[in-house]
């Protein structure tokens, strides 16, 4: 198994869909060369990319088209979270199969599954591949926590690092403390990239830097440059815009509204989620040039 970790920014991709639902290929492409000169990776699949709510085949062929794009020049981590093991295990062995670096796995939803259970499914995704298998703790889409103690379980039975959503900085540290500083606890946001940089995250997993990668490529740089006075400067500019943003609507139709902003045909988010109403798009413009601003990040 490659014991490497992940390094870098790997955006969670956005999917664009048609009318439909179904998944707009030639879109695709064009979101990755988008983002393409600002990241190290990407995560596919994931929350924003509406994995959760696609049909088996359809995650299937983003992750191919993905493959197809990026070639081998990015690292690519395919989310294959399910609320069955059968499932999460058919998409990692295709993950495998067309060459992605690694899978991800939120626990198994709907259903509050005891650590055991939990500890059973990521055992099976384990087994049925060879590259390296990612936990992914969002307690807020999944219902409960991947805490530091199951990490321990996880990595017992071969998980080899987690991507946190949690947002709580201290559950970084507890995951360090408790289950060791080998096991690869990426950053899932662009809201705690200083401190999490400060206490040892080389990889982070940013909604961002779909709409606006250049600003979150300009903060990592700053934290390899180990300039911490500018780097902490832009996180406090992120984090206000998040603040505002957010008051606006739903993350995951700003985001398809944000990329139209910059110029980028992202297609539609699949139902039940809906475009952002008409009215909120000044807003939301207004906002997105001010991140934008180069002298704010430049």
């Amino acid at each position: 198994m490659n014991e490497k970790k992940l390094y870098g920014i790997l955006p969670p991709l956005i999917t664009p869909f048609d009318e439909k639902g179904e998944v707009k290929t030639d879109t695709l492409s064009r979101l990755i060369e988008f983002t393409y000169p600002y990241v190290h990776g990407y995560y596919v699949c994931g929350t924003y990319g509406l994995g959760p709510i696609m049909r088996i085949d359809q995650r299937k062929i983003v992750a191919e088209k993905i493959m197809e794009f990026v070639k081998g020049s990015k690292t690519v981590v395919i989310h294959v979270g399910s609320t069955d093991t059968e499932t999460a295990v058919q998409l990692a062995r295709h993950a495998e199969d067309i060459g992605a670096d690694a899978v991800a796995s939120v626990p198994p939803f709907y259903y509050a599954h005891p650590d055991s259970h939990v500890v059973e499914y990521f055992k099976d995704i384990v087994a049925s591949v060879t590259i390296p298998v990612y936990a992914y703790n969002n307690p807020q889409r999944v219902g409960y926590q991947i805490n530091p103690q199951l990490a321990l379980k996880l990595k017992n039975v071969g998980v080899v690092g987690i991507k946190d959503s949690s947002f709580d900085i201290q559950q970084f540290i507890e995951y360090k403390v408790t289950v060791g500083k080998d096991f690869d606890v990426v950053v899932g946001t662009e809201a705690l990239m200083v401190p999490g940089y400060v206490l040892g995250a080389r990889a982070f997993i940013p909604g961002m830097s779909n709409y606006a990668p250049e600003v979150v490529y300009k903060l990592f740089k700053l934290l390899e440059e180990n300039d911490l006075e500018k780097a902490v400067e832009l996180q406090f500019m992120i984090n206000k815009f998040r603040k505002e943003l957010h008051r606006l609507g739903s993350t995951i139709p700003l985001v398809y509204t944000l990329m139209k902003l910059r110029g980028v045909d992202a297609g539609l988010p699949r139902k039940p989620f809906i475009p952002l109403p008409e009215e909120l798009k000044h807003d939301v413009k207004a906002l997105l040039e001010e991140l934008l601003n180069e002298r704010n990040y430049g």
